[in-house]
């Protein structure tokens, strides 16, 4: 039986949904990551910033923008360093300006992928996947990728379905 892992970053607090910012409790990348556990097991793994983005929604997206001009590697909290136990790995996050925060990828560049199948899972309030496939196959060397899911951030406490069917579907 095959072993996955579910890797995440998600902002709880403030948030854009559709043309407003709004407070959630729970970030939107957090709950469909939650869904892809539920419907096909594995281990999930939160990327967890040292220094905390700004609460403020416009700020955040600031302090990402820098981070992305300067290819900003955040330090994290703790950090996997072994993944050979895993066969599929899900990489999931926010898209912010057009791919994962670099956070995740702060993460994602301390492991070998060889062997492994990936898939990109992007919440998102009109950007689809951006960039997030393009930058998974040239940070995970020697994986090989699955087709991509986004999922709009506002939709994703109702998503359960949608994650659930394409999660089962790609680690086939």
């Amino acid at each position: 039986m095959s072993k996955n892992l579910i890797i995440y970053y998600s902002r709880k607090g403030e948030n854009y949904f559709g043309g407003s910012i709004r407070s959630i409790a729970k970030g939107n990348t957090e709950i469909v990551a939650e869904f892809i556990q539920a419907a096909v097991g594995g281990d999930l793994f939160e990327v967890d910033t040292v220094k905390p983005y700004s609460d403020d929604y416009t700020t955040c997206t600031q302090e990402a923008k820098q981070e992305i001009q300067t290819q900003a590697r955040p330090e994290l909290k703790k950090y996997l360093t072994d993944i050979s136990a895993y066969d599929h790995i899900f990489v999931c996050g926010p898209c912010w300006w057009g791919t994962f925060p670099m956070a995740v990828f702060s993460q994602l560049e301390k492991l070998n992928f060889t062997g492994k199948k990936v898939m990109a899972v992007m919440t998102h309030e009109g950007s689809g996947l951006g960039n997030s496939e393009r930058d998974l196959q040239k940070i995970c060397q020697g994986a090989t990728f699955g087709k991509g899911l986004a999922v709009t951030g506002s939709n994703a406490p109702h998503s359960q379905n949608q994650v659930a069917a394409w999660a089962q579907s790609v680690i086939k």
